[in-house]
């Protein structure tokens, strides 16, 4: 008998393209949005029955298409080299659009609105991020610039390279956001130093350091809302 049965063969009902366009894609359940995206599958499984099997790793959901790497992925039988790069570009895509729809509300004055921008970008990153947000006089969002990716310790990371690229901005204001892989956002001392001598450069410059942002797992802290500027651990 066989078993492998295209997404043509399929009754057109069935079908996640045709369901798509008959009902709209908000129709379509997590699997067969994937279907739509994969357009085959492989042997002996339909693009729909690949699609479930990508939801069946790891997180059992669409969070796989982030936490997975490109070599993961291609594990999975009927996940190629292309076919892992098209879900790694729609994983990306999917963020950036969110993000996007969240600018408007970043508010320099609010470190929530600010945490919850960054949130997705940062909270399922393996590695400590550091990113640099820079902000103009009517604490508009300016653009932001990854500072350092990986580094054992942030007492490391040169405020050179903070202020070089807020000049390169012209910003009034920055804010420094990293990420505890953890998931714990609770600041280590190596963190209140460092936001130390990020805020002492500033003063000297006339850049103001508003804030510090800690990402964990769906959890932050910032240093303006706890009141950690200028401080050192255990003092």
């Amino acid at each position: 008998m066989n078993l492998h049965i295209t997404m043509k063969e399929m009754p057109e009902s069935e079908q996640p393209c045709e369901k798509c366009y008959q009902y709209g894609a908000q129709s379509l359940s997590d699997a067969e949005l994937l279907a739509v995206i994969l357009r085959s599958g492989t042997k002996g499984l339909t693009a729909l029955q690949l699609a479930q099997t990508i939801l069946a790793q790891k997180n059992k959901n669409l969070l796989n298409l982030i936490d997975m790497n490109q070599e993961e992925m291609r594990q999975i039988p009927g996940i190629g080299r292309v076919k892992a790069v098209q879900l790694k570009c729609i994983a990306e895509l999917a963020g950036r659009i969110a993000k996007t729809s969240r600018s408007k509300d970043v508010c320099l004055n609010e470190p929530a609105s600010i945490a919850a921008y960054y949130m997705e970008t940062l909270r399922h990153e393996p590695k400590e991020k550091l990113i640099l947000a820079m902000f103009d006089a009517k604490s508009n969002l300016l653009g932001d610039e990854v500072i350092s990716i990986g580094t054992a310790t942030y007492s490391l990371v040169s405020p050179r390279e903070i202020f070089l690229k807020a000049l390169e901005y012209q910003a009034v204001h920055i804010v420094l956001l990293h990420n505890h892989p953890s998931g714990d956002p609770s600041p280590s001392e190596a963190d209140i130093n460092v936001t130390k001598r990020v805020t002492e450069c500033g003063d000297i410059l006339g850049i103001v350091l508003a804030d510090h942002i800690i990402i964990g797992d769906n959890r932050y802290i910032s240093f303006r809302e706890n009141g950690l500027f200028g401080q050192r651990k255990g003092t």
